[in-house]
Protein backbone atom coordinates (compact mmCIF):
# COMPACT_ATOMS: atom_id res chain seq x y z
CA UNK A 1 0.00 0.00 0.00
CA UNK A 2 1.35 3.15 -0.81
CA UNK A 3 1.51 6.30 2.12
CA UNK A 4 -0.99 8.35 2.45
CA UNK A 5 1.44 11.69 1.26
CA UNK A 6 -0.23 14.97 -0.86
CA UNK A 7 3.32 15.11 -2.95
CA UNK A 8 2.86 11.39 -3.89
CA UNK A 9 -1.04 11.78 -4.63
CA UNK A 10 -0.20 14.94 -6.86
CA UNK A 11 2.38 13.18 -9.02
CA UNK A 12 0.09 10.25 -9.56
CA UNK A 13 -2.83 11.96 -10.03
CA UNK A 14 -1.12 14.24 -12.83
CA UNK A 15 0.06 11.32 -14.30
CA UNK A 16 -3.07 10.06 -14.97
CA UNK A 17 -4.07 13.13 -16.61
CA UNK A 18 -1.19 12.29 -19.20
CA UNK A 19 -2.84 9.03 -19.50
CA UNK A 20 -6.04 9.80 -19.93
CA UNK A 21 -5.00 12.38 -22.59
CA UNK A 22 -3.11 9.16 -24.18
CA UNK A 23 -6.26 7.27 -23.47
CA UNK A 24 -8.32 8.92 -25.51
CA UNK A 25 -7.12 9.13 -28.80
CA UNK A 26 -5.40 5.54 -28.55
CA UNK A 27 -8.61 4.10 -28.01
CA UNK A 28 -10.13 6.73 -30.95
CA UNK A 29 -7.64 5.33 -33.03
CA UNK A 30 -8.24 1.51 -31.87
CA UNK A 31 -12.11 2.27 -32.78
CA UNK A 32 -11.20 3.58 -35.93
CA UNK A 33 -9.09 0.57 -36.63
CA UNK A 34 -11.80 -1.74 -35.90
CA UNK A 35 -14.89 0.38 -37.11
CA UNK A 36 -16.58 0.74 -34.12
CA UNK A 37 -16.13 3.13 -31.05
CA UNK A 38 -18.80 1.29 -28.96
CA UNK A 39 -16.77 -2.09 -29.17
CA UNK A 40 -13.53 -0.23 -29.12
CA UNK A 41 -14.72 1.15 -25.72
CA UNK A 42 -15.43 -2.97 -24.51
CA UNK A 43 -12.30 -3.66 -25.90
CA UNK A 44 -10.18 -1.20 -23.62
CA UNK A 45 -12.28 -1.72 -20.78
CA UNK A 46 -12.08 -5.42 -21.09
CA UNK A 47 -7.93 -5.28 -21.25
CA UNK A 48 -7.89 -2.78 -18.35
CA UNK A 49 -10.21 -5.20 -16.25
CA UNK A 50 -7.48 -8.20 -17.05
CA UNK A 51 -5.05 -5.96 -16.10
CA UNK A 52 -6.57 -4.90 -12.73
CA UNK A 53 -7.68 -8.77 -11.99
CA UNK A 54 -4.12 -9.51 -12.60
CA UNK A 55 -2.35 -6.77 -9.97
CA UNK A 56 -5.39 -7.76 -7.17
CA UNK A 57 -4.22 -11.58 -7.48
CA UNK A 58 -0.65 -10.49 -7.33
CA UNK A 59 -1.25 -8.05 -4.63
CA UNK A 60 -2.60 -10.74 -2.31
CA UNK A 61 -5.97 -8.74 -2.43
CA UNK A 62 -8.12 -11.90 -3.72
CA UNK A 63 -10.72 -12.05 -1.27
CA UNK A 64 -11.17 -7.96 -1.60
CA UNK A 65 -13.27 -8.95 -4.64
CA UNK A 66 -15.43 -12.00 -2.95
CA UNK A 67 -16.52 -9.30 -0.43
CA UNK A 68 -18.01 -7.24 -3.67
CA UNK A 69 -20.58 -9.60 -4.23
CA UNK A 70 -22.24 -8.54 -0.70
CA UNK A 71 -21.89 -4.76 -1.38
CA UNK A 72 -24.87 -2.71 -2.53
CA UNK A 73 -25.73 -2.60 -5.69
CA UNK A 74 -25.76 1.01 -6.05
CA UNK A 75 -22.19 0.70 -5.25
CA UNK A 76 -21.27 -0.66 -8.58
CA UNK A 77 -22.22 1.83 -11.05
CA UNK A 78 -18.94 3.19 -10.73
CA UNK A 79 -18.02 0.47 -13.52
CA UNK A 80 -20.99 1.63 -15.56
CA UNK A 81 -19.87 5.54 -15.18
CA UNK A 82 -15.94 4.47 -16.48
CA UNK A 83 -17.48 2.40 -19.23
CA UNK A 84 -19.50 5.55 -20.04
CA UNK A 85 -16.18 7.77 -19.82
CA UNK A 86 -14.15 5.09 -22.14
CA UNK A 87 -16.42 5.25 -24.91
CA UNK A 88 -17.84 8.96 -24.55
CA UNK A 89 -13.95 9.98 -24.70
CA UNK A 90 -12.80 7.91 -27.82
CA UNK A 91 -16.00 8.86 -29.50
CA UNK A 92 -15.43 12.81 -28.70
CA UNK A 93 -11.24 12.88 -29.34
CA UNK A 94 -12.03 12.26 -33.51
CA UNK A 95 -15.03 15.09 -33.07
CA UNK A 96 -13.89 17.64 -31.03
CA UNK A 97 -9.72 16.85 -30.88
CA UNK A 98 -7.84 15.79 -27.91
CA UNK A 99 -7.29 19.25 -26.10
CA UNK A 100 -11.17 20.18 -26.09
CA UNK A 101 -12.31 16.68 -25.48
CA UNK A 102 -9.76 16.60 -22.39
CA UNK A 103 -10.66 20.39 -21.24
CA UNK A 104 -14.66 19.89 -21.32
CA UNK A 105 -13.62 16.34 -19.70
CA UNK A 106 -12.25 18.15 -17.21
CA UNK A 107 -14.99 21.19 -17.23
CA UNK A 108 -17.50 18.46 -15.85
CA UNK A 109 -15.42 16.84 -13.26
CA UNK A 110 -14.93 20.27 -11.83
CA UNK A 111 -18.49 21.06 -12.05
CA UNK A 112 -19.72 17.57 -10.64
CA UNK A 113 -16.92 18.10 -8.05
CA UNK A 114 -18.51 21.03 -7.06
CA UNK A 115 -21.91 20.13 -6.67
CA UNK A 116 -20.57 16.44 -4.77
CA UNK A 117 -18.68 18.60 -2.56
CA UNK A 118 -21.45 20.73 -1.58
CA UNK A 119 -23.93 18.43 -0.98
CA UNK A 120 -20.88 15.70 0.62
CA UNK A 121 -21.93 13.10 -1.59
CA UNK A 122 -21.17 9.53 -0.65
CA UNK A 123 -20.02 10.28 3.14
CA UNK A 124 -17.34 13.02 1.85
CA UNK A 125 -17.22 16.25 3.81
CA UNK A 126 -19.51 18.97 2.59
CA UNK A 127 -18.03 22.33 1.38
CA UNK A 128 -18.81 25.50 0.58
CA UNK A 129 -19.53 26.85 -3.01
CA UNK A 130 -16.96 29.89 -2.99
CA UNK A 131 -16.11 32.33 -6.02
CA UNK A 132 -12.96 30.80 -6.02
CA UNK A 133 -14.06 27.20 -7.11
CA UNK A 134 -16.91 28.86 -9.45
CA UNK A 135 -14.39 30.84 -10.67
CA UNK A 136 -12.16 27.37 -11.41
CA UNK A 137 -15.07 26.27 -13.61
CA UNK A 138 -15.57 29.00 -14.99
CA UNK A 139 -11.85 29.81 -15.91
CA UNK A 140 -11.58 26.05 -17.22
CA UNK A 141 -15.00 26.91 -19.33
CA UNK A 142 -13.24 29.33 -20.92
CA UNK A 143 -10.43 27.18 -21.98
CA UNK A 144 -13.25 25.05 -23.52
CA UNK A 145 -14.16 28.10 -25.59
CA UNK A 146 -10.23 29.17 -26.68
CA UNK A 147 -9.34 25.47 -27.22
CA UNK A 148 -12.26 25.34 -30.57
CA UNK A 149 -10.00 28.38 -32.05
Amino acid sequence: MLPQNPALALVIIAVAGVAIAIQAPLNAALGRSIDSSLAAAAVSFGVGFVGLVLLVAVSGDGPALARAMFVSRWLLLGGALGAYFVWASLWSVPVLGVLTTTATLILGQIVGAMVLDYVGAFGIAARELSLPRVSAAVLVAAGVILSRF
